[in-house]
């Protein structure tokens, strides 16, 4: 009996002893970054529990970050135009870059991270390149039959009704200020942005809706009659719309082409396994799969992006609460409406 308890007491104590509790990670990520099976094999491969939380726009990624009572996310998939506030707000801690072998064998571009605005500061590494792409405009062959060459077809009225914009604040502003010529997309005044609010509200009028992932624009395309589609998700809306049979073409506009470099960035209160996780996915196995599975370039492989078409690539905006409380006006019909001609 003696022999019984003190058994029972030292497997107690063994479960008890540090480093002995599974391992956990919560991560903010995006449609494709983080595949069920792949993490599910990091999961058995570190003995951890990961917990994945998919967003489906900048505004909703930030929203999770800052409202989370103990900034208890551990890792986040964004983009570089977003990171410095993220830095700004102290929700990052450096990245330990000797943690991550698999760094090595990215294109040599994106392993001279001094050179991509944003990613180090004062020596230290806050964010590793994951992925990246162009958003251009996809379009109906059926319903048009020259590819567009500007921005500016959104607005245009032969296509009232038959428009999808993506549902964001910063990408739609910077769009609105690139169809009127502004200088300064990124970095607008205030007057400037009165006027590209003006302008938001002209395409509001002139699209069936706003959607907020490749999945649900793909089941308005099935269900609707849609001319044209701004590719916030660029190749990967296009090989998802290809998947089910659309009759689509793929354009880059001569004067709007933004493109984005997605990161994964390390939360100030996580530990060591959140660089395991990135050296994961920046493996061969999981960059595959970003691109032929999901459509999208991966660091370590050719590049998807169009080289003939100038790109615009993100660049932080002068302040994103400003753009999000003027778009969730514009989108609900609310007193921006005054700004319409």
């Amino acid at each position: 009996m003696k022999l019984t308890m003190y058994c029972i007491f030292l497997g107690l104590l063994v479960l008890a002893l540090p480093g002995q509790a599974k391992q956990q990670l919560k991560i903010l990520t995006w449609e494709g970054y983080a595949d069920t099976d792949l993490v599910a094999e990091f999961e058995q491969q570190t003995k951890s529990k990961v917990e994945v939380t998919l967003v489906y726009s900048d505004d909703e990624l930030w929203n999770h970050l800052s409202q989370s009572p103990q900034n208890d996310y551990d890792l986040i998939a964004v983009n570089t135009a977003e990171l410095q506030r993220y830095k700004e707000k102290g929700y990052l801690r450096p990245i330990d870059i000797e943690s991550i072998p698999n760094i090595h064998q990215q294109d040599a571009r994106f392993q001279n991270r001094r050179q991509i605005p944003g990613l180090v500061t004062q020596g230290n590494t806050y964010a590793i390149p994951y992925t990246y792409s162009e958003m251009g405009l996809i379009y109906n062959r059926q319903l048009v039959h020259q590819p567009p060459e500007t921005i500016n077809a959104l607005w245009d009225k032969a296509y009232a009704g038959k428009v999808l914009a993506f549902n964001t604040s910063n990408h739609s502003f910077t769009l609105a200020a690139l169809s009127l010529g502004m200088s300064k997309p990124f970095q607008q005044t205030d007057e400037e942005l009165m006027v590209s609010a003006q302008r938001l509200v002209e395409l509001r009028r002139n699209l069936l809706t706003v959607y907020s992932s490749p999945q649900e624009a793909v089941k308005l395309f099935k269900t609707q009659e849609i001319a044209l589609i701004y590719a916030n998700y660029g190749s990967q809306q296009v090989k998802a719309l290809a998947d089910i049979g659309a009759d689509v073409g793929y354009t880059l506009p001569k004067n709007g082409t933004l493109a984005w470099l997605d990161c994964w960035a390390i939360s100030k209160n996580a530990g060591p396994l959140a660089e395991q996780w990135i050296n994961f996915f920046l493996g061969e196995k999981a960059s595959q799969r970003l691109t032929n599975i999901h459509g999208l370039a991966n660091t370590r492989g050719a590049s998807l992006l169009h080289h003939n078409t100038e790109l615009i690539w993100l660049e932080p905006v002068e302040s994103g609460e400003t753009r999000n409380r003027l778009w969730e006006q514009i989108i609900s019909g609310d007193v921006m409406e005054r700004f319409a001609p």
